[in-house]
């Protein structure tokens, strides 16, 4: 059984994990390191063509432990058998350097000191008992009798490999050989010993593109290093298979990543998880040469989603965590120059990998990496200057963002793992909620928030009727309508939003039952019976609060509590002020707090919940039909599928016992809130995020 779960470390991150240690998983062969083969480019082959036998010495760094090893040696792509005549692998004196550290240790293959391999296969050498730790540089000779026509191997090796002439297999050192770039024909170094290893899968972004050779600075390298300096990780390794240039869909540089996707993710021994950060080729190349239709443009992001729901049936099938990575922005890039289009299809994207429950955890890599001015864009800090790969304090913030608690370690990292929140999201004050902004009506709200919400995929948002509200307004009956033609449904929020402190029970049990023809008109026969108090005021005493729940009862109600709410109706307030003045710099300073106190609530609701039940509960969000939340509404929405909450409806999020009391009116009351949860045990309650002033814009 799978879960999907989040949590916000720099990035918002969902995870899921395996319940046993690394250490426990396995014994056996892990790949220490890989590299993805592709067909090399003419000027990449002739690198190595060359009359004669010739001495191939190439140097990985190993990321994990083990007293032997063996290679696996390949001729995917070669049309004619290729044969090594001796192999051999040591301890490198140091990247970069054709000097070795210690003896060379002979390799083997069924016992030959030599091995042709067919085309299109690999191969595995025997063992070689020679004892290696994570973070080993490893020098691996081969000595080729004549160059393939047909060669194997990874370009972005971004590390130096050296030739020559004749047989120095073995050799201490190689005074004259000629550096050359790349990896020719290996495909892993694997070592015996406990352990698991996570595979990488991706693109030029995991590949490494523009870090230093031999500086081994990829974002793969930087986690690998973390994983090691933590005692519940040590026994992980990661294997990088990044491609640059590689699509998910279709050919580019090497085989597609679904073609792939076998061969360099499950094929790989050892292997308990993959990463997968790919899809941004996909989008670039679509475009790169000449606008296309709108057609075309849905198709890519129907295509790109289900690729990924299938890369996780299979590696479900096969006992893999999959990890997805969001992809990161390239706008501003001169070889894609992705227009609004593009920025669109890379959102939905993003939003279905955040937010589908496809793969088991998400990290959000292009909340990392983005400028906060212009999301669209890499932070110009953590730009390679081509505004589409991050530089190497880009690849090194990658490696440090992501949590190691995402891979299973123990006791406390375990205890981190959480279901992923569900989030209902309900609307009050309908028809018509606070201060209209000039040139903007009521139905244009409505139609805005009900475009962002079908757009984010939200499920049946939940509206409140208020029905003398808005009866001035000619739109309101159009509000309704709108709404209910959406799918989406309307409850009882009083005829004029008494508030029940201020009146005794029959009066507000008159103002439920006023509203009930409007929204029996409304609703027909759908289910309206949810009642939402005004104000969220249960009353200021337990006989009056008795009294109108028995009323609410008799009449068939349940009532929605609330467990999340950022006043967003202040920002109503304060845009329309600022809107009749023309301030465009406090509406600036408006969005980005209206933002801000989002993910503050969010988070506090999150902290109260697991604090004092210790766990996520389906949390129920209140908000308005107001002009500022029509302005912020996809903003806002994508950040909570950033965030990793998954959308679900009212009725059932409050199926979970949390609440109880509000389902059945039967219970005592008042209706559940998390703060009178963490009240009743002594759980500290943090602040709530601040509002705007009623000064701004005065």
């Amino acid at each position: 059984m799978r879960r999907t779960a989040t949590i916000t470390t720099a990035i918002a991150l969902a995870l899921m994990a395996s319940s046993a240690s690394p250490a426990a998983q396995r014994h056996g062969w892990v790949a220490a390191w890989s590299a993805a083969q592709v067909r090399p480019d003419a000027d990449q082959a002739r690198q190595i063509e060359q009359a004669g036998p010739v001495t191939l010495r190439q140097i990985v760094r190993l990321r994990a432990s083990g007293p032997r090893l063996r290679l696996r040696l390949s001729n995917l792509f070669g049309a004619t058998p290729l044969r090594i005549d001796a192999a051999a692998v040591a301890r490198a004196a140091a990247p970069g350097s054709p000097q070795l550290a210690g003896e060379a240790q002979v390799l083997r293959f069924n016992g030959e000191p030599f091995v042709t391999i067919p085309p299109g296969a690999e191969v595995y050498s025997d063992a070689a008992p020679l004892p290696v730790g994570a973070g080993t540089d490893l020098a691996i000779d081969m000595l080729l009798a004549a160059t393939p026509a047909e060669q194997t191997g990874h370009p972005g090796s971004r590390a130096t490999a050296f030739l020559l002439a004749g047989n120095a297999v073995g050799a201490a050192t190689l005074p004259a050989a000629k550096p050359i770039a790349g990896w020719h024909q290996i495909a892993d170094v694997e070592v015996d010993g406990q352990g698991a290893a996570i595979v990488a899968i991706g693109d030029s972004i995991t590949d490494g593109y523009g870090v230093r050779p031999d500086s081994n600075a990829r974002w793969t390298d930087v986690l690998a290093e973390r994983l090691q300096g933590d005692a519940r990780t040590r026994a992980l390794a990661v294997a990088n298979a990044g491609i640059g240039g590689n699509r998910v869909l279709l050919e580019g540089i090497g085989p597609n990543l679904v073609a792939r996707f076998d061969r360099d993710v499950i094929a790989r021994s050892g292997v308990r998880y993959a990463m997968v950060l790919e899809g941004v080729n996909d989008l670039g190349v679509l475009t790169r040469d000449a606008p296309a239709t709108a057609d075309a443009h849905r198709r890519i992001v129907a295509d790109l989603t289900g690729a990924f729901r299938q890369l996780a049936e299979r590696a479900h099938a096969h006992g893999i965590t999959l990890i997805g990575g969001t992809i990161t922005p390239f706008v501003g890039n001169s070889y894609y120059h992705p227009g609004a289009a593009s920025e669109a299809n890379r959102q939905a994207v993003n939003r279905f990998i955040r937010t589908s429950g496809v793969f088991d955890a998400v990290v959000d890599f292009d909340r990392l990496l983005r400028d906060p001015a212009h999301p669209e864009r890499l932070a110009p800090a953590l730009d390679s200057g081509d505004h589409l790969h991050p530089s190497e304090a880009g690849y090194r913030a990658m490696g440090e963002a992501v949590p190691l608690s995402l891979f299973g370690g123990r006791g406390e990292a375990r205890a981190a793992q959480r279901p992923a929140p569900l989030l209902a999201i309900t609307f009050d004050d309908m028809p018509a909620h606070g201060p209209l902004p000039v040139g903007e009506t009521r139905l244009g709200i409505a139609q805005r928030i009900i475009a962002a919400l079908k757009a984010h995929g939200v499920t049946a948002p939940f509206g409140f009727l208020n029905g003398g509200f808005g009866v001035d307004d000619p739109q309101s009956p159009a509000v309704l309508r709108t709404w209910r033609a959406a799918g989406y449904p309307i409850g009882n929020h009083t005829w004029s939003h008494l508030n029940l402190d201020t009146v005794t029970a029959p009066v507000y049990l008159g103002e439920v039952a006023r509203n009930e023809p409007v929204l029996a008109r409304v609703m027909g026969a759908r289910d309206w019976r949810w009642f939402r108090y005004p104000f969220l005021s249960e009353g200021s005493g337990p006989a009056k609060r008795k009294a109108v729940r028995a009323g609410l009862r008799a009449r068939g109600y349940r009532v929605a509590a609330v467990t999340m709410s950022f006043g967003d109706y202040a920002w109503n307030d304060a845009y329309a002020r600022c809107k009749a003045k023309g301030d465009g710099v406090t509406i600036a300073g408006l969005e980005r707090s209206y933002l801000a106190a989002a993910e503050t609530q969010a988070q506090r609701s999150r902290t109260l919940a697991q604090a004092t039940l210790g766990r996520d509960i389906p949390y129920v969000l209140l908000m308005h039909l107001g002009a500022f939340d029509a302005r912020m509404m996809p903003r806002l929405l994508d950040l909570y599928g950033r965030l990793g909450f998954r959308f679900t409806s009212l009725p059932e999020a409050e199926a979970d016992p949390f609440y109880a009391a509000a389902r059945d009116l039967s219970l005592p009351g008042p209706s559940p809130t998390l703060e009178a949860a963490a009240n009743a045990k002594g759980v500290p309650v943090p602040p709530s995020a601040p509002l705007p002033g009623a000064d701004i814009c005065a």
